[in-house]
């Protein structure tokens, strides 16, 4: 942080991936929220310029609130770490990890979390023939926010006609039934990491990109109305799931839970560096949720920022 009287932060937010509109959202709610904290405050929408444009602005602090490819997955990390300005959120290696999600569960088997059985294949020959037997998901296994996800029935009659635009590689994993949750993790300098609730998300069907982002697209139930096992294992697993891949500052992972099946039933699914921070968004009700206002939250977030992360 600067010595200057009023730090002046830059919001990255929007930039060319599929979830820019989220970024846009998240950025503007960053922003409002870091002048009401009283930061001088930039929003720039990243852009190929975005390292010209920092050199101009001269910010003391980037606040990542880029969502997706490029900015979540230690692209903008690394260019930041490059140009010597400290920045929000994770670092490069566990920000690339947490973006791939193969990866993602490699790292997770290493820590002895539980996860569904999943692989890599092509998108020509996911639509050519069921490359692992239903029920399973198909997602690109490097963007979030449930982009270009498909759900395979144990009943479907072929294989998914996935859209032109999906990766050449994607991901094919084993469907996880039960109810969708999710826990966000604080991680303060000199302290560990901390999760903070379990939040239950319900939806009348999948829990996409609508469902996300959209008001009125689910209900969020916190804290979670699950067996008291089940809600510590959320929190036990999400620290543990911050640290295999090395997050920094703010993470929030994601679950599915089959309750016929008790603690076993809980498996990871992924781990978000960046989580949204939209007015729909689950981690900063979960902050409100302990006590942390939103301002709060953001202004810790700068307050953490730093290179070499």
């Amino acid at each position: 942080m600067s010595s200057r009287a009023t730090p002046k932060v830059a919001v990255l937010m929007g930039g060319p991936s599929a979830e820019r509109e989220v970024s846009l959202s998240s950025g503007r709610e960053c922003a409002t929220a870091l002048r009401g904290e009283g930061f001088e405050v930039i929003e720039l929408d990243a852009g190929p310029d975005l390292a010209a444009r920092l050199s101009e602005i001269a910010p003391d602090v980037a606040f990542n609130a880029l969502h997706g490819r490029w900015g979540e997955d230690g692209c903008v990390q690394g260019l930041l770490e490059w140009i010597g300005l400290p920045y929000t959120h994770s670092g490069v290696l566990s920000s690339a990890l947490a973006m791939d999600k193969e990866r993602t569960k490699d790292a997770y088997r290493s820590a002895g979390l539980p996860v569904v059985p999943s692989l890599l294949a092509s998108a020509d020959d996911v639509r050519a023939r069921h490359v692992m037997d239903p029920p399973y998901v198909v997602k690109p296994y490097n963007e979030g926010s449930s982009v270009g996800v498909y759900l395979v029935h144990e009943a479907a009659n072929g294989p998914p006609a996935l859209a032109p635009d999906m990766p050449e590689i994607v991901m094919v994993e084993r469907f996880a039934p039960g109810r969708e949750m999710t826990t966000t993790v604080v991680e303060r300098p000199g302290e560990g990491p901390k999760a903070l609730t379990v939040t239950d998300i319900i939806t009348d069907g999948w829990y996409d990109y609508e469902a996300k982002y959209l008001p009125g697209g689910s209900r969020h139930e916190l804290p979670a109305d699950v067996p008291k096992d089940v809600f510590d294992a959320c929190l036990a697993h999400a620290e543990q799931a911050h640290t295999a891949l090395g997050c920094r500052g703010l993470s929030r992972t994601d679950f599915r839970w089959d309750e016929s099946r008790g603690v076993d039933g809980l498996v990871l699914l992924e781990t978000n560096t960046q989580p949204g921070m939209t007015p729909t968004s689950l981690t900063p009700e979960q902050a409100a949720h302990v006590g942390m206002g939103f301002g709060t939250l953001c202004r810790f977030l700068v307050e953490d920022a730093s290179c070499h992360r």
